[in-house]
């Protein structure tokens, strides 16, 4: 799955999101992904137990997070600790920081290196 492109890697989030409801079902706010190497822009947005998700910058970010491609598919797949890489400079955070820290939780929850 590692070595999915990042469209590829999209749609399986999608998926994801839709199939497992339970990691976000608290979550309220709309995250906005900058891919910098790459000039990409992911979105997804919260709001009541569902999930959207947008290729590009549809709505107003609650929390923004900025990093290359490398870095955004290591966060993805739980092999990137965001604290470490906010502090090293690999991941910019704009926004409500708690969300940030709301992601990784819930994207662990989500286990994508198992498939």
């Amino acid at each position: 799955m590692e070595q999915m492109n990042l469209e590829q890697l999209w749609e399986v989030i999608n998926e994801k999101l839709t199939e497992h409801k339970e990691p976000y079902a608290r979550i309220n706010g709309v995250y906005e992904f900058n891919v910098i190497d790459r000039d990409i822009t992911y979105q997804i947005a919260f709001r009541d137990g569902e999930a959207f998700t947008y290729e590009e910058s549809k709505e107003k970010p609650d929390c923004t997070l900025s990093m290359k491609e490398e870095d955004f598919k290591k966060l993805l797949f739980g092999k990137l600790n965001s604290t470490l890489a906010f502090m090293t400079g690999k991941l910019k955070v704009k926004g409500n920081i708690q969300l940030a820290l709301v992601l990784e939780k819930m994207l662990n929850e989500y286990e994508l290196t198992k498939d």
